[in-house]
Order: C-alpha cells, then sequence, then structure tokens
C-alpha cells in the first residue's frame, strides 16, 4: 500500500471533497444535486473563513490524490462545541486506516484547543462510520427525521465530551 499523507487545502480539495460526498451518497443512499451543491456551498464558506487557532482541515491523499478527508469547524465551540464535518474516505481506500488516521488527528486537534466538546451529525445506517465514532468516544445523544441532507432520513448527533 502507498504511504498515507495528510494536509491541509491543497488545489482541488473542495471539489474533491464534493465529489466523493457526492458519489458515495447517491450510490448508497439516493442523494442527488442539492447534497452535493450543500457539500460544496458550505466547505467553500468554511474555508474563506477557515481560522487555525480554532479550525483544523485535513485532507488524506494516496498518490497525491485526496482519498479523505476530516474538518473540524471551531467557529461556535464556545456555546455549541467543535463541529466535526465532513469525514469520508474514498470507498476503494476504506479499510486501510485512513479514517483512523483522520480521526485520531482531528480528536487530538480538539484536546491540544482545549475544546470541552465535539459534536457531529450523521444519519442511521452508517455503520462503519458510527464504529469509527464510537471508538474514539462520541455517543449518540439525540435522533429524529429530518431532511437537512435533501432527503428524509434518521437523523443523529453524536457528541464527544473531552473535559
Amino acid at each position: 500500500m502507498s504511504e498515507i499523507r495528510l494536509s491541509g487545502y491543497i488545489p482541488g480539495a473542495i471539489g474533491r471533497i464534493a465529489e466523493l460526498h457526492a458519489l458515495y451518497y447517491h450510490k448508497h443512499w439516493g442523494f442527488h444535486v442539492f447534497f452535493e451543491s450543500k457539500v460544496a456551498t458550505e466547505l467553500s464558506e468554511f474555508l474563506l473563513r477557515f481560522e487555525k487557532t480554532r479550525d483544523g482541515f485535513w485532507v488524506a491523499s494516496v498518490d497525491e490524490r485526496i482519498v479523505g478527508s476530516i474538518v473540524i469547524d471551531g467557529v461556535n465551540q464556545d456555546n455549541k462545541g467543535a463541529h466535526l464535518r465532513w469525514f469520508i474516505v474514498a470507498p476503494e481506500n476504506q479499510g486501510q486506516g485512513i479514517g483512523k488516521v483522520l480521526m485520531e488527528e482531528a480528536v487530538e486537534f480538539c484536546r491540544e484547543k482545549g475544546f470541552a466538546r465535539v459534536y457531529l451529525w450523521t444519519f442511521a445506517g452508517l455503520d462503519a462510520a458510527r464504529h469509527i465514532y464510537e471508538k474514539y468516544g462520541f455517543r449518540l445523544c439525540e435522533q429524529c427525521e429530518g431532511n437537512q441532507w435533501g432527503k428524509t432520513v434518521t437523523e443523529q448527533m453524536f457528541e464527544l465530551n473531552l473535559l
């Protein structure tokens, strides 16, 4: 296996992360243009306001191709907690430890910054991701029907308390 390289923003990252999400969630969950547009727009907005003292952005590359990502959005960490977002690994690279490397980087970043709480929104049925979340101490704390992804799913909020 080729070496996994973590970095911050690199040219093409927004498009590639949106592509990874769009392809996976279309194939497995029937998500369409609404979801891809939401990922691309919100990720772009995040990167334009990115502040390294509170935000984290990592892409995992193999052979100079982005194969995964994870983000810590710390803009509201004082009152809501840090928001873990856009965690994904390309299907052809799953099972290679890339998700573990990304999650370790993100959680360690939150610990170093002294964040009290990290939370994420996902939905029921993403069992491999849920396994990783729970392995790192995240616990399901809220569940409801919703359509923030453009399709009705059972939305779930997980949180990790660090203090």
